[in-house]
């Protein structure tokens, strides 16, 4: 597998308030910039999104895509693995999210991604941290002033 990437922010939220706002994938279009069109094609017995496809615009990179998810059962982490895609060959990726005692969370998104594309390694690393940079930040903006 490819090289993963690894970044954390720290999030004024609860856990559970960060998972809500990770498992509501109809709403990314409003604050995920590079997130245009969103589908839940099935989710699982307690109707958690499992399989959910993605039209991705990121400039450099446009992607239709669908990953499948698994939720952890303590609400404290995600993992995702993409089953179709156009550019990306392969992609893995999760959310660890681990309560402070001051009422944040920290939050560590880990993402691996390998493209159909030949792409030089330290360019597809450099994209690697914009998108995981990209996405903690609009995360954080979207929980810590959405409550």
């Amino acid at each position: 597998m490819v090289d993963q990437s690894t970044q954390s922010i720290v999030i004024k939220a609860s856990a559970a308030e960060i998972m809500d706002v990770i498992g509501d994938f109809a709403a990314y279009p409003e604050w995920a910039a590079a997130v245009k069109e969103i589908e839940v094609v099935e989710q699982t017995s307690d109707g958690k999104p499992r399989k959910v496809g993605f039209v991705l615009d990121a400039g450099v990179v446009k992607d239709v895509y669908v990953n499948v998810y698994d939720w952890a059962a303590d609400g404290l982490s995600v993992s995702w693995e993409l089953v179709e895609g156009k550019v990306q060959k392969a992609q893995h990726g999760s959310y660890r999210l681990a309560p402070l005692p001051d009422g944040s969370t920290e939050v560590t998104y880990s993402l691996a991604v390998d493209l159909a594309i030949p792409m030089i390694g330290m360019f597809k690393r450099k994209a690697e941290k914009m998108i995981m940079d990209t996405a903690l930040k609009e995360l954080k903006r979207r929980v810590e002033h959405s409550g």
